[in-house]
């Protein structure tokens, strides 16, 4: 195949993960919107509507966990199929429920199913198209569809809401066909993996001058979890997402209730992270592949930046702390931090796991990291934030614990390790010397 068709499947790959990530995170964006309605107007507890969210991303780490395995054999197109249907009928099927146990049923379990497909999916395609000096940028343009989802789907379903709190049902109606049209897209988009059309990946960096590239070595689950990278992997993106989930969750009601904003300015604020993050998305992933190029070593580069990323949550989290109701251009600068963190973090901790585990293991091994920091990030980071503000009176603590797992998790970055060695290739290693 010549450079030309090659170069433009791999913007098919970009232009497939860009839809699929849309379509995942307008799930978790318009559930924002879409709880409160749900609850006024089916006299469901706010505690019982979120339990709905909090059962869908437990399918949705399982579902993740398969998909990787999926994705490694046949690529990511069956992957965004099976991903349409689901994910269509979680939004149409509950959009006609009329009790508590229906909605469960519909949310957690097509929900589930139709999201855990799509980001290990997204994430890993666009690794093994792509690594080196090319990665963070093009994942960086895929994951752009992350916040362009936040604010247009957002924005899109709160006039139905303002009419009437029981268009709830006709917003998730309209979101439904919505994700089945676009998802139908991605999987005519998608690609297989390169290696299946005789491609390279695009951006590798060149070995030393006297040196060979060694063939890529297939790593099993079991002996990736062996080795102390994975696990330091999943403990800083651990770490990163209780934060990161503890602010989402919170930070329109420190707004509110600790600051004393209005909803509405509450919400234009909270907007402003997803459009601070259109921008910041693509623009990071520029600055984090210079300085794999700068360092001349796509792991130490990747580590770097996963050192980085929590320390601008930090410094995103102590602004946030010394805001008051009118400090409207630091919460707007507070916004641009927490879109930078989440430029980084997400889509670094692959790069970095694809650095050292190779792209054909990938998406099996990064679908069980997903299952277990999925399966705890979110509802620890939400419950904490919760908790911590009930206890406390005010959301200060809440922001502070946030903090310390930011801190904590630049602290794993730091000690992440530059390589992991197999034992079958150490076993191998020693007989050649021998």
């Amino acid at each position: 195949m010549d450079n030309q068709n090659a170069k433009g499947m791999s913007y098919s790959v970009i232009a497939a993960s860009f839809l699929a990530v849309f379509c995942l995170f307008g799930y978790r964006a318009t559930f924002a919107v879409l709880s409160g309605p749900m609850a006024a107007t089916m006299n469901w507890t706010g505690a019982e509507v979120s339990l709905g969210y909090s059962l869908m991303m437990s399918i949705y780490a399982i579902t993740a966990f398969f998909s990787g395995m999926i994705i490694d054999k046949w690529g990511t197109k069956p992957v965004y199929a099976i991903a349409a249907v689901f994910a269509m009928l979680g939004f149409w099927l509950t959009s006609r429920v009329e009790s508590l146990f229906a909605y469960y049923a519909c949310y957690a379990i097509f929900a589930g199913i139709g999201t855990g497909m799509l980001w290990v999916s997204s994430t890993i395609s666009v690794r093994k198209w792509f690594v080196g000096k090319y990665y963070a940028k093009m994942w960086g343009i895929a994951f752009a569809g992350a916040p362009l989802a936040q604010v247009l789907l957002s924005l899109g379903v709160k006039p139905l809401l303002v009419q009437n709190a029981a268009q709830w049902r006709d917003a998730m109606n309209y979101l439904a066909w919505i994700v089945l049209a676009l998802l139908l897209v991605a999987a005519f988009l998608a690609k297989k993996n390169p290696e299946q059309y005789g491609i390279e990946p695009f951006g590798a960096i060149p070995a030393a001058p006297g040196t060979q590239v060694k063939p890529e070595y297939i790593w099993g689950v079991g002996e990736a979890f062996g080795t102390a990278a994975i696990w330091g992997s999943i403990l800083a993106f651990l770490t990163c997402m209780i934060g990161e989930f503890l602010i989402w969750t919170q930070v329109v009601r420190y707004w509110t209730k600790d600051l004393n904003m209005t909803l509405d300015a509450a919400t234009n604020l909270y907007v402003a992270i997803g459009i601070a993050g259109i921008f910041t998305m693509p623009l990071m992933g520029i600055v984090a592949d210079k300085v794999v190029v700068h360092l001349g070593n796509e792991v130490k580069g990747r580590k770097a930046m996963l050192i980085f990323a929590p320390v601008v949550g930090i410094l995103a989290c102590v602004l946030l702390l010394s805001m008051s109701a009118t400090s409207t251009i630091l919460g707007i600068v507070v916004c641009i931090l927490f879109a930078t963190y989440w430029a980084i973090e997400p889509g670094g901790v692959v790069g970095y796991a694809g650095a050292i585990y190779g792209r054909v293991s990938l998406g099996k091994i990064w679908g069980a990291a997903t299952l277990i920091v999925m399966g705890i990030g979110p509802a620890l980071g939400s419950y904490m934030g919760g908790y911590l503000a009930d206890t406390s009176g005010n959301f200060t603590a809440s922001i502070q614990f946030a903090m310390a797992s930011f801190a904590l998790s630049a602290v794993i970055a730091f000690f992440l390790p530059m390589k992991a060695t197999a034992k079958a290739a150490a076993a191998e290693e020693s007989k050649v010397i021998e």
